[in-house]
């Protein structure tokens, strides 16, 4: 958005581009809603005509003592057609939804495609999900832009038509009584839509207060914390927390609506005033004799219409004008330059076989408002093959290291190469298809075992099996309630199981294996096991890696031995560099923390090894 001379955002569209987006999408993914529109326009205005002569007509009718088998059939051609537009119309209301929902669902699948595909820095950065969650205010339910701008564009345009016809019949009448009906209903728009517009212009200070009663609602509920609201007793405290929030959200639904009952007076007010002057004109008129009974009559029914289309062109303007920020903010997230090259990128195709290197020359990276950088001039080379140990204390800056080697986040100054090349000029998702990654916060999806294990839903059995029983879970597969067919988690099925973490951790090596990517990337996975369990799945993961690139990380020393080259990350830089043995020879940091640790394993029969070999 670009900002006004006060400093206010100015939205990147304006109202005729969100109508005419709006009406091309229309066309191209539900013609019918346009049909349907025109069709309710005219259904609109007709019936408005309709209903504006039928009395005037049968008073003339009456005046020049026509039969009174003419004047039923003059009733009765009225009512015919009032019938049959009124039923057309009502045919066109039952069926315009399907057409609407189309558009606004269309809307939704792309930017949810675009949340699911964009590069990974956005998910982490606080205003990407702040106009994340603004564009979906314009296609998140029927009241919205994505729909509700249907009925606006419809109902505007029936009044600019129907205001048209009602300014030619009444300028028969004489030009002041239009201009008068016209100044006062357009100064009753404007005093009370500055009124009603309150709650509008609060609207962030609303959407506040919803989300923090609906977030209470969506923690008591969630199993995450149910054990902790019943160890710790945390019921009473979140209820208190919903009434207060409940509480404040009544305290601004009343002042909104005092604001609204001003309105309406103002509105009454003003409605006395105007239909007041223009009926004594009129009526003036009328006792000079200027004006049939008939004319009267029509022209007192016109006031008042005229009056309406005065006042709902202004409301369906102001209403577009809102609906086309919402639709507004959603074009320009749609439209916002992604930080990496996607489709525009070189192609980048996985060489079967082939050991790539990688490398971080002088590579900083600073977190999007930090004050320091996390990783500082770092200069790192992976030769091909080599398996690579990253340790450090937590916060030292290893998991960022792992996100620029994956190529989940670009540095902040220096580059990473793959092979000799800058990874920037590359397709980045070809890029991430090089990687099988099992990382600390894994997210398993809620489908079946086999679906998690192939990421999808085109599963080849033999295959995962093998990868299954190479990470050692497929026995505890196979006793779930239907094998690999069994869903993960409660959250959409009631049939699903939720795994243990050691279990879920093999599982998620079991993906990584299946994807068979030629660089391994382990970080910290294991965090949740105890160290003798740690040590086993590492020793596995060594076995199961022989013929890729890897990097593993980890917090425990000792889980690292079989690696080729072991680096210790601390204060934004690597500290030291070398194999376990040389670094334990060493006497440095590596070998005091691994002294610190050594205390948890030193009597184990499984890390026996690692005890004995200081």
């Amino acid at each position: 958005m670009e900002k006004t001379k006060t400093g206010k955002q100015k939205p990147a569209y304006g109202m005729a581009s969100n109508c005419a987006f709006m009406i091309s999408r229309a066309w191209r993914d539900a013609k019918s809603v346009l049909l349907i529109c025109a069709g309710l326009i005219v259904c609109t205005v007709a019936a408005s005509l309709l209903e504006l002569f039928v009395t005037p007509m049968i008073l003339d009718a009456v005046g020049r003592g026509v039969s009174p088998g003419e004047l039923t059939v003059l009733i009765a051609q009225f009512a015919l057609g009032l019938v049959c537009v009124y039923s057309f119309q009502a045919y066109l209301n039952a069926n315009t939804l399907f057409g609407r929902v189309c558009v606004r669902r269309m809307l939704a699948v792309e930017q949810n495609l675009l949340e699911c595909c964009t590069a990974y820095p956005h998910i982490e950065d606080p205003d990407y999900l702040k106009r994340l969650a603004e564009a979906g205010r314009a296609h998140s339910t029927n009241n919205d832009a994505g729909e509700a701008v249907w009925n606006t564009l419809t109902s505007l345009t029936s009044n600019l038509v129907s205001f048209a016809v009602y300014l030619l019949l009444l300028s028969q009448a004489g030009p002041a009584i239009s201009l008068l009906t016209a100044a006062l209903a357009a100064a009753g728009y404007f005093a009370g839509e500055r009124i009603r517009s309150w709650r509008y212009r609060h609207r962030e200070e609303e959407g506040r207060l919803r989300r923090m009663s609906d977030r209470i609602v969506y923690q008591s509920q969630s199993p995450k914390l149910a054990k902790d609201v019943r160890i710790f007793g945390l019921g009473p405290w979140l209820l208190q927390l919903y009434d207060k929030y409940t509480q404040m959200f009544e305290d601004f639904c009343v002042k909104a609506q005092r604001r609204y009952l001003w309105a309406d007076l103002l509105d009454v007010a003003l409605a006395l005033l105007r239909n007041g002057a223009a009926y004594g004109w009129l009526i003036a008129l009328a006792l000079r004799g200027e004006l049939s009974p008939a004319q009267f009559v029509l022209y007192f029914s016109a006031v008042g219409g005229f009056a309406q289309w005065v006042t709902g062109i202004f409301t369906d303007l102001g209403a577009l004008h809102r609906q086309s920020l919402d639709l507004s903010t959603l074009r320009e997230f749609m439209a916002a330059p992604e930080p990496f090259r996607f489709e525009d990128g070189a192609p980048l195709a996985v060489k079967p076989g082939h050991l790539y290197a990688i490398e971080l020359r002088d590579v900083s990276y600073r977190y999007p408002s930090a004050k320091a950088d996390t990783l500082s001039h770092v200069s790192l080379a992976i030769r091909p093959g080599e398996k690579l140990a990253v340790v450090g204390k937590n916060g030292a800056g290893k998991t960022t290291l792992i996100k620029l080697l994956c190529g989940l986040l670009d540095p902040t100054e220096g580059l990473v190469l793959l092979d000799g090349e800058d990874i920037r000029q590359y397709n980045r998702r070809d890029y991430y298809k090089l990687f099988s990654a099992v990382f600390q916060q894994f997210a398993p999806l809620p489908g079946t075992v086999a679906e998690n294990v192939a990421q999808g839903g085109d599963v080849d059995r033999e295959r995962m099996w093998d990868c299954l029983e190479r990470a050692g879970v497929a026995d505890q597969v196979r006793t779930l309630p239907q094998g690999e067919n069994t869903h993960l988690g409660r959250q959409l099925y009631l049939d699903g199981v939720e795994l243990s973490g050691g279990q879920m951790q093999k599982l998620m090596l079991a993906r990584a294996l299946y994807k068979n990517g030629p660089i391994v990337v382990l970080d910290e996975p294991t965090a949740a096991l105890d160290p003798i369990a740690e040590s086993k799945l590492y020793q596995k993961y060594h076995e199961l890696t022989r013929d890729a690139t890897s990097v593993y990380i980890s917090h425990r020393l000792a889980s690292t031995r079989f690696c080729d080259r072991v680096l210790l990350i601390e204060n934004g830089g690597i500290a030291e560099e070398g194999t376990h043995d040389s670094l334990l020879e060493l006497g440095g940091r590596y070998a005091y923390l691994f002294g610190i640790q050594r205390k948890y394993y030193a009597g184990s029969a499984d890390l026996k090894g690692v005890a004995d070999h200081e």
